[in-house]
């Protein structure tokens, strides 16, 4: 299993409120078997509808590893595919004012931090990110604080996710694979499991 507990490198902002599903990833893409891809076309209608603009397409922000984003982000439907092509697209960690709480949910259970902060703090990380975008930011969910540019902040994280990223058991299928053997040697005592 996979501990994640320090997460460093260059930011990337996503401003405005109720951002949804929808515009992460738009519906047309869901129809996918697997996950391969949806990097590419992550915010896809707000992008081409921006021209270059948007800041997944701005060369500035390639190399962003932290998203930072409004209020209410992730809203809307509950597809899977929205973190994933957030994921896919390089992103490690998500901070924000506030999450849906079904997209916190699908962050959690593919080891994408999504971490809070207050309306005044996420508007500072965004200038700062805008005016110097390849400044680096390093979130520590162990003390669950976000650091750049000689400043620290405080960030907010449910104790339970927060032990989830930090011990690695965010990680299900990691935690069946641990337990393999133990999972076998069960099987093999149920009565109806005998052929």
């Amino acid at each position: 299993m996979s501990q994640i507990q320090l997460i460093s490198g260059p930011g990337i902002p996503s401003i405005g409120d109720d951002i949804d599903t929808d515009r992460i990833i738009p519906a047309r893409f869901l129809r996918c078997v697997r996950f391969d891809g949806l990097g590419e076309v992550v915010f896809q209608d707000d992008r081409a509808q921006m021209q270059g603009k948007h800041p997944f397409d701005q060369p500035q922000y390639q190399q962003a590893k932290i998203l930072v984003v409004n209020g209410n982000f992730g809203c809307g439907s509950s597809r899977e595919h929205a973190p994933q092509a957030i994921a896919r697209w390089g992103i490690q960690a998500i901070i924000g004012e506030s999450f849906a709480e079904i997209f916190f949910g699908n962050c959690v259970a593919i080891g994408l931090p999504c971490v809070t902060a207050s309306s005044e703090q996420i508007k500072a990380l965004q200038t700062a990110i805008a005016a110097n975008p390849s400044m680096q930011l390093t979130l520590d969910l162990n003390n669950l604080t976000v650091a750049w540019e000689g400043n620290t902040s405080p960030v907010h994280l449910s104790a339970g996710a927060q032990q989830m990223f930090t011990s690695g058991t965010w990680d299900s299928c990691g935690q069946l694979l641990q337990g393999v053997d133990s999972i076998r040697t069960t099987a093999a005592q149920l009565p109806y499991l005998k052929f």
